[in-house]
């Protein structure tokens, strides 16, 4: 298990991929030394890495969330796959072994089909059923986690650690050849330093740090943090689809977003228009959250829950 300052740092990695291990030191009251090591352990032991990330409509793609149902003896080989291919995320096993989850981007101005990727799934042997459901809002995810919400930091704390606001998005941008080296590469290692990230680019690291502050400002990159969820306690996760009444969809959808447990929320397309993805310690507790706050959600008409058995892929890093 994880201590209040491992917690912390996370945290502040959460609000700020890239934020100076001296600032986190200050706002935690240790010494950047001490914050270094503590990172460096958290990798090792926990499976901690930042990430960057680019914001999908700002490159002009869409998010779909996919639902794989195929044989049981093929769901090892075909989420090993899929988790390979760099347009997806987030790729598991659920339902018994007899499913796969997963979320995948493709170009925002054609049709599904289109999709290399998902028109080639119900062709592949050995699956029976594809469902791909168009992410249409966001209530949660992206550059927010559950360490957003559950670390232990104040008010305070968290409004030092920010970084500057990005502008909103509203159209998609031309990246260049050396824009895709550097994404590239924070993709690996969010954190990358910028000798590390010139060599990528071959720009100046004077130049790298002033397109980074662009990319950012421009809300096109920002930064996520994948961990392994079981030493903080969280060994049962599950995706749930909610069958919402259309007019309590806004108000279901933030409702869910501001659950501790939830990793990430959305509307989607589909029977069922509410999608979420969520930890608990174990499936007691599952059952509570089920049965108390996702019960109390306004307009909620039914739960469809798939318990995850195994991850292949979180946001970028193949993990099993």
């Amino acid at each position: 298990m994880l201590d209040v300052l491992d917690r912390g740092l996370l945290q502040a990695l959460q609000i700020d991929g890239r934020v100076a291990f001296s600032l986190v030191g200050e706002v935690l009251g240790v010494s950047d030394q001490t914050i270094a090591r503590r990172y460096a352990r958290l990798r090792a032991e926990a499976g901690v890495r930042v990430l960057g990330a680019v914001l999908p409509q700002a490159v002009g793609r869409q998010v779909w969330v996919v639902r794989v149902r195929c044989v049981p003896e093929a769901a090892v080989g075909l989420a090993r796959a899929l988790a390979r291919r760099p347009e997806t995320s987030w790729v598991q096993i659920a339902s018994g072994g007899s499913e796969i989850i997963c979320m995948v981007q493709a170009p925002a101005d054609a049709p599904a089909e289109e999709s290399a990727l998902l028109s080639r799934l119900p062709r592949t042997p050995r699956v029976t059923e594809v469902s791909a459901h168009c992410v249409l809002h966001m209530f949660f995810g992206g550059s927010t986690s559950p360490l957003t919400k559950n670390g232990p930091l104040t008010p305070g704390q968290r409004a030092r650690l920010e970084p500057p606001t990005a502008e909103p998005v509203t159209s998609p941008v031309d990246l260049s050849a050396a824009d895709h080296a550097l994404l590239s590469a924070l993709a690996l290692d969010g954190r990358a330093g910028f000798r590390s990230l010139a060599e990528a680019t071959g720009w100046s690291q004077t130049r790298v740090r002033r397109r980074l502050a662009e990319l950012r400002s421009g809300g096109i990159v920002y930064f996520d943090v994948d961990f392994d969820p079981a030493p903080f306690g969280l060994r049962t996760c599950a995706a749930l689809w909610l069958s919402v009444a259309p007019g309590h969809l806004a108000a279901a959808g933030e409702a869910l977003a501001a659950h501790p447990q939830v990793g990430f929320a959305a509307a989607t397309t589909g029977a069922s228009h509410l999608y979420a993805s969520v930890q608990c310690g174990d499936s007691t507790a599952l059952y509570a959250y089920l049965t108390g706050p996702v019960a109390a959600l306004p307009g909620v008409q039914s739960v469809e829950t798939a318990p995850s058995m195994r991850v292949f892929k979180q946001a970028a890093t193949v993990v099993g």
